[in-house]
């Protein structure tokens, strides 16, 4: 099978790339990076490009059987004007360039990335895939992200578009912005802790996006999140033991907001995420709780 992925150089996408190649699938992936910072194989083609723009990396999409589009600036930072457009402008309109590169021949998929983000925050509502959407920044996003993915299906393309949780993995993610507090004996619950925090390991993307290409009758908007609901509170303490560290270090809504701008208010979102459509369909977790996805991420580290 000849794959495409965008963003193939980030965390998730190295990982997914590794697990096309493992299965002996031809790969191209493009990224702003150079070359990729940690994979070599024969069957791995790289590009450099920034996909905002169209240009000759869309040549390489075109025919593809399989399209995983994982490109995105990160969030994780304090949130400007500026800041936010090249959000926003680094997933639409990648995302419309890719759509726009797609032959829609026979079979071809397209799993695109979305967010949990996509519900705004719901208190302790249980967000399945047929809540509506929020109307905060990250929400407009999302619903612009999967309506530019969306209209590949003009084209006769299988769409799948992942509203992923907070990733979790050994060399990335939410983990390593958070590990390093921790260690110091600086963690702690952010705000009240009672908000809801949906979160997912990469090995379960990994698989996900496996099952997607996989199973021909998947197509729509899945919730990427582990069936294990927890608030921001447990998942802080569940850290901290994990950890041995102390988890008093309780971050002030206030100091959120001034610190982080905007994004203070995603860390304080509550979001009670739930896998629906994928349980009803079949998939398994390896990871379905919290604590075995911090055990399996603390382990991976020792290594």
């Amino acid at each position: 099978m000849q794959c495409f992925v965008t963003g193939g150089a980030g965390f998730v996408g190295t990982r997914i790339l590794s697990s096309l190649l493992d299965k002996d699938h031809n790969v191209t992936a493009v990224d702003l990076a150079p070359a990729h910072p940690g994979l070599f194989h024969e069957k791995l083609s790289y590009i450099q490009a920034d996909t905002t723009r169209p240009g000759t990396w869309q040549e390489a999409a075109g025919d593809a059987d399989l399209i995983i589009n994982l490109a995105g600036r990160s969030i994780f930072h304090y949130w400007t004007k500026s800041s936010m457009e090249t959000m926003y402008n680094s997933r639409i309109l990648t995302t419309g360039n890719l759509v726009n590169a797609l032959s829609g021949k026979e079979g071809q998929t397209l799993v695109s990335t979305s967010a949990i983000g996509y519900y705004g925050s719901c208190g302790d509502d249980i967000l399945r895939e047929d809540h509506g959407p929020g109307s905060d920044f990250l929400a407009r996003l999302c619903v612009d992200w999967e309506d530019a993915a969306m209209k590949a299906e003009t084209k006769g393309v299988r769409v799948i578009c992942m509203r992923l949780g907070i990733v979790m993995g050994d060399k990335g993610g939410a983990l390593s912005k958070m590990i390093p507090a921790y260690r110091m004996g600086l963690g702690g619950p952010l705000g009240s802790g009672t908000q809801w925090m949906p979160w997912i390991h990469t090995d379960d993307i990994v698989r996900a996006v496996s099952f997607f290409a996989d199973q021909s009758e998947t197509q729509g908007v899945y919730n990427l999140s582990a069936p294990e609901s927890v608030t921001n509170g447990i998942f802080s303490a569940t850290l901290a033991e994990k950890l041995h560290r102390p988890n008093f270090m309780r971050v002030p809504a206030f100091a959120l907001r001034l610190f982080l701008g905007h994004f203070g208010e995603v860390l304080l979102a509550s979001q009670r995420g739930v896998p629906d459509k994928l349980l009803k369909e079949g998939f398994s977790f390896v990871y379905p709780t919290l604590d075995e996805a911090l055990t399996a991420a603390m382990e991976e580290k020792k290594e």
